[in-house]
This record gives C-alpha cells, structure tokens and sequence, in this order.
C-alpha cells in the first residue's frame, strides 16, 4: 500500500492476474477500447478496473491520458469509490460533480495524481458476472454523439467485456465459434456505425478498436 493507503502496488513484474491471462490482441483492444471512449468523450483521462475476485479489488488493466505511465497494475479495494458502486450496483453512473458525491474515493484519486471534476462509469458484464468498470474523466460537456452518453459508455464496456469474455474461453481452452451470449449490448456492426466519420484523431482511434475486435472476433 502507497503512503496515503489508497493504492496498493501490482505484482513486481507490473502483472496482474488478469493480465497473466490476456493475450497481446486482448491487451490491444482494451487499451483501444480506452482511447476511442476518452477521444470521442474529449475526456481528460480513462481506465478499465479488472475486478480480483479473490482478492476483492479493482486493477488497473488500461489507462489512457493522465496516469498512464504508471497506473497499469496498481489496485485498490473493490468497495472503495465510484468505480466500487458500479461493481456492487451493476448499473452505470453519470457524476457531474464529484464534490458532491459521497461514494467518491478522494484518497484513490489524489494517489493516481488526477483529481477529476466528473467522471462517467459503466460496469463490465457477462451476463450477471461484473469482470471491471470503463470509466472516464472530465469529458468535454459540449460532446455530442449520436447515441446518448450513458448508452454509447454501455457500448464501449459491452465490447470489453465481450473481449474478456473470450479471453477466459481462450484461457481455458474452450474456444468455440458461438455467437456472444445474450447481454452484450451492440455487435461490431453498430460500433462501428457510431465511430465512422469521426475526425482527426477519434477516426485513428476507433480503427485501432474496431481491427482489435476484429482480431479477438476472427
């Protein structure tokens, strides 16, 4: 645990468990699925927490923007934060004010060294099962999409947790060519509706993202 005993440290290799078990290509699309959900939010940072079961906390497993130099493998308790409701409730929050909500993990924040204003969360799910929470940071207010923000935030950690999904068949030696089960939110084919035409840099982004999952997908 760090001074402030918000953060604990990753293993000493900088591995966590869950990446012990990702593959290259799913270690690409998680980090692209951070990148095109920060570029097209024109958000100053975000993460995906892979939940420990076993050890009951949330881990860094992508960072994009700030902390990004650092934070992959750090960890923290799984009840802490915003990030720890999403987990517990299963359900996405907006927070326009972090100030303001009393769920929020000051110490977490301060120890990552980026205190945001507001943040968006979605949790991770396969089926009941939540695997992490997508989160971002301080997006523009300005933004416009053209699906809602909490739904195109659900897109995003639908597609992650399909790529994870996958991961644990591919871990376990159960690969199959079975359609994505019931519960993931949109195929590849909307996902890449929303993210065409995007300029400059979201374009660059969301082609990263959408080759990954066609990599996991192929």
């Amino acid at each position: 645990m760090n001074d402030n005993g918000s953060l604990l440290p990753g293993h000493p290799d900088g591995a966590t468990p869950e990446d012990d078990g990702l593959t290259e290509v799913h270690r690409r699309m998680l980090t692209s699925v951070v990148e095109v959900a920060r570029a097209i939010f024109e958000a100053q940072a975000g993460s995906i927490f892979l939940l420990d079961e076993e050890r009951d906390e949330l881990v860094f497993a992508a960072v994009s923007g700030r902390g990004e130099d650092f934070l992959v493998g750090r960890r923290f308790p799984a009840s802490k934060g915003i990030a720890g409701w999403v987990v517990r409730s299963r359900q996405p929050i907006t927070v326009d004010d972090v100030s303001r909500q009393g769920t929020f993990a000051h110490d977490v924040a301060e120890a990552t060294q980026y205190v945001p204003t507001a943040l968006m969360a979605a949790p991770l799910l396969c089926g009941e099962r939540v695997l992490g929470v997508l989160e971002v940071l301080d997006r523009n207010p300005a933004m416009r999409t053209s699906l809602a923000g909490m739904d195109l935030l659900a897109l995003f950690a639908g597609q992650a947790a399909l790529a994870l999904e996958l991961t644990e068949r591919h871990r376990d030696r159960a690969r199959t060519a079975a359609p994505p089960p019931p519960g993931h939110p949109a195929p590849l084919s909307e996902l890449a509706a929303v993210l065409d035409g995007l300029p400059g840099e979201r374009t660059d982004a969301g082609r990263r993202l959408v080759d990954a999952l066609r990599d996991i997908l192929a």
